[in-house]
Formats: structure tokens, sequence, C-alpha cells
């Protein structure tokens, strides 16, 4: 089959697994933007540590690498068939995803897939590229990487694939978007290793994500446990966890997306091993001083439970915990200043 043309921007776990997949199949020509890894990856390449394409992959590179991301007006950018952001998502500092990708979007050309975290995500890039194919990526993989240039890869890469819902689309356009979606899955499975499938119910699948990423991320942000931790206190599963879950659930149906019952929490509640400590990533973040996925991940549940009339009282209250938390990063990163504005309230 003919090579599909993809950028990946984002070389931590996820990207750089994504990258390894799409250039082992032999589906994809593969550029990636790397940023603080950039100068470990051109000297040295990728090393990879992988449960599905080998534990002892060494000086690995894609196609080509670049340590800005390419403007698609110039003459000597190709044009991409896809782009894939594999940041973080973090609208509330920039430079957002928007920001960050626009320079090599080609509008109406390009299509745009956000393998990220998070609910209402597409609408900046709707807004912005209304006549370009927006995928959504939910993805299960386990990837970390360890030091520059060095990846972890542990757990099995799981990934739902499938197109946003476009209110700007068209039938033909919606067709196209299902195509540009199956095209991505044929060159992605080609490497016969990951298990990427097609995602019919985009928001379903995003809501039910959220069941995991706005209960124990956030905990774990402003506690410090790990899973294996707050499951074996008891008292953190039932008056913390299962309670957003069920806000989670409620916001989910008034949506649209009527989510299962009780097993489902359940199987949520035990789905992360406990023979180890593991932390998720927002309390990795936190512990690390670094930024955290606040608002796509908690913000934008609590606003669409004010929009729908939903009471989230619980999800409020994590919330602005974990807004506080980001205004102290914002604050040691130089990005707030404690001072008093004119007019403030407070002072």
């Amino acid at each position: 089959m003919s090579k599909i043309t993809v950028l990946i921007i984002g070389g931590g776990g996820v990207g750089t697994m994504a990258a390894y997949a799409l250039e082992s199949g032999g589906g994809a020509e593969v550029t990636m933007v790397l940023r603080s890894n950039f100068a470990a990856v051109q000297q040295n390449g990728f090393t990879i540590d992988s449960i599905q394409h080998g534990h002892d992959i060494k000086g690995w590179r894609p196609s080509h690498l670049l340590n800005t991301v390419p403007d698609a007006q110039d003459t000597n950018t190709p044009a991409y068939d896809y782009i894939i952001a594999a940041t973080k998502n973090i609208p509330d500092v920039k430079p957002t995803v928007v920001d960050i990708i626009s320079p090599a979007v080609t509008p109406g050309e390009t299509t745009i897939l956000l393998l990220q975290n998070g609910l209402n995500i597409e609408k900046p890039i709707l807004a912005k590229f209304p006549t370009n194919t927006v995928l959504s990526g939910v993805s299960l993989i386990g990837a970390t990487e360890t030091e520059h240039g060095v990846i972890r890869h542990d757990d099995t890469d799981d990934c739902k694939l499938g197109p946003f819902p476009n209110p700007h689309s068209s039938t033909t356009q919606s067709s196209t978007a299902e195509t540009s979606a199956r095209t991505f899955l044929k060159a992605y499975n080609a490497s016969a290793k990951a298990t990427w499938t097609h995602d019919p119910n985009v928001p379903l699948t995003r809501w039910r994500k959220l069941l995991y990423n706005a209960s124990f991320n956030p905990v774990a942000a402003l506690t410090g446990l790990d899973t294996a931790r707050m499951r074996m206190s008891e008292f953190i599963i039932d008056d913390l966890i299962l309670p957003l879950m069920r806000e989670i659930k409620a916001v989910a149906k008034a949506a649209g997306s009527e989510l299962l019952p009780e097993d489902v929490e359940q199987s949520i509640v035990r789905a992360d091993p406990t023979d180890t400590a593991f932390v998720p990533s927002m309390g990795q973040d936190a512990a690390k001083g670094n930024f955290m996925e606040v608002e796509v991940i908690v913000g934008e549940p609590v606003r669409e439970g004010k929009r729908l009339g939903v009471p989230v009282p619980k999800l409020e209250a994590v919330y602005g915990l974990l807004r506080a938390r980001q205004l102290l990063v914002m604050e040691r990163k130089g990005l707030w200043e404690a001072k008093f504005g004119e007019g403030a309230r407070y002072s």
C-alpha cells in the first residue's frame, strides 16, 4: 500500500510508540517534532523497551526529525496527510494545541488526530479549521519516557479512533472523515503488533475514559497516592473515587452518552495492578511540579454539568483545588505574579 505522510508533534512515550508502529509496519513516513529530547534523539536515536515491539530497540529514528513545527506555507514543507498531536493538552497555558499545530495544517486537506485526554478538546481545533477532519484517539497504552530518548512501553498499545462529530460537516465531509480514519487504522495496524480499532461513538468513549481520568488522576495529584494504596485504604474509593465517577456518569447521561451502571465503575476501580505503586499521569505531573491537564479532564465536565443543570459538587471542589495547585506551578514558572491587581476583590 502507498505510505501516508504523518507529522507527530510530541515525542514522549505515546508519540514515540505511535511513530514506531507506523514506520515498522511500512504504512507511513513519519516526521517527529521533538523539543526537550531533540538533541538526545538526534545524536543517539531512541532506545525502546517495548512489550509488543521488542525489548532491545536501540538507535531508532523515524524518517525525519525536527525541533520546530514546520510551516505549511513554506514551499519546502510537504503537505502532511495527518498531523498527530501527542502532547499534553493544557489550554490554560500558552501555547495551546491550536497554537502549536496551526503552522503545519493545510486547511481543508490535513487530517488532525488528537491523541490526547479530555473532553471537548476538538472544539478549538474545529473552530480554527472547520473544513479539516479531526480524529479522536483514546489511547490505553502504557508508555513513558524515563529519560531523554529512552522509552519504556510496558502495557499494550490499544486505542479507539474515529472522527469527532463536526457540526460544520456535510454528509460528504462526514464520509470523507470516516475514510480518513479507516485509512489511518490500516496504516497503523500494518505492524500487526498494535490493536487500534475504529470508534463508532467518540463522545461515549471519551466520557467513559473520564470515569478514570476525572477521578483517579485528580485524587493522585492532590494526595500523592498511587492507585493501589487508594484501593487498600477503601475510604478513598468510597468517599472520593466512586462519587466522582457517579457525577461524571450523570453529566454524560444528560449530554446524551449514557454509561453502563455499577459494573463499569467496579471494573475501572480495579483496572490498575496492585503489585506496583502506579501513579496516574496527573499525579506524576504534580510530583514533578509540571503543568497538569486540569481543564480538559476536570474543568470541562464541570462546565458541562453547569450547562446541563447537573449538580457536580465533588468535581467542583476537586477542580478548585487543582486550579490552586496549577497556579503555584504558574508562579514558579514565571507565568503568574502574586500581587493584587487593580480592583481586586479581596485586597
